[in-house]
Parts: C-alpha cells; sequence; structure tokens
C-alpha cells in the first residue's frame, strides 16, 4: 500500500511559478518508491482530469502538451518525494493538483491506470 501526499498548492499570479510537492508514506521502502511510475493529474471545475506529468523509475518523463517548457516533474527517492516544479504559470493552470501512482512493467506514461492517489492540493492562477 502506497499513501501519497501532496503540498504546496496556493495562490500565484499569472507568469509566476509554485513547487508541489507529493510525499510517500513512511511504510513504502525507498527501493518501491524508486520502481514507482508516478504522475501528477490535474482536474478543474466542470473539466475532465488531465495527465500534466509522469516519471518513470528510470526517470524518463513525459509531459501533457500544454504544460510542456513550462512544468518540470522529478523524483527524489532518497526523501521518496514528488515534486512538479510549475513556472510561467497561466490562468488555464487553475485546478486541484493530483499525484499517483501504480507498480508497471510496461513503461511509465500519462496513459497508465493509477493505484495510489493523493487527497490533492489546490492550485489558483489569477490575473
Amino acid at each position: 500500500q502506497v499513501q501519497l501526499v501532496e503540498s504546496g498548492g496556493g495562490s500565484v499570479q499569472a507568469g509566476g511559478s509554485l513547487r508541489l510537492s507529493c510525499g510517500a508514506s513512511s511504510g513504502t521502502p525507498r527501493y518501491a518508491f524508486s520502481v514507482l511510475c508516478m504522475t501528477w493529474f490535474r482536474q478543474a471545475p466542470g473539466k475532465e482530469r488531465e495527465g500534466v506529468a509522469s516519471i518513470g523509475g528510470t526517470g524518463s518523463a513525459s509531459y501533457a502538451d500544454s504544460v510542456k517548457g513550462r512544468f518540470t516533474i522529478s523524483k527524489d527517492t532518497a526523501n521518496k518525494t514528488l515534486y512538479l516544479q510549475m513556472n510561467s504559470l497561466k490562468l488555464e493552470d487553475t485546478a486541484m493538483y493530483y499525484c499517483a501512482a501504480a507498480y508497471v512493467s510496461d513503461g511509465c506514461s500519462l496513459k497508465n491506470t493509477f493505484r495510489y492517489w493523493g487527497q490533492g492540493t489546490q492550485v489558483t492562477v489569477s490575473s
């Protein structure tokens, strides 16, 4: 069982930056965390959930077109924490952001099915 807790959301003006964190529970061994496929999703009111960025055990990352060049996903295995650095934020980035994780055998991408989810952290971008 992997428990995930997000933090770092808040309110920021357009063009600003935020860094989201997602920590895994103490019961998750570091070696298990290191191989997890982990992804940031977001969901705005009235919209479908969208995969934003994913990172696999090898460190390879993939991004939605809407955030390429602005967001960076990273994984700190020593601290069992997933990050999402968000720069040049836009109004349309406003959403609840969730981290999710799964053990996968066929590659990590935004299209995987994720078993473990955090509770979400709100990001609000204003003009």
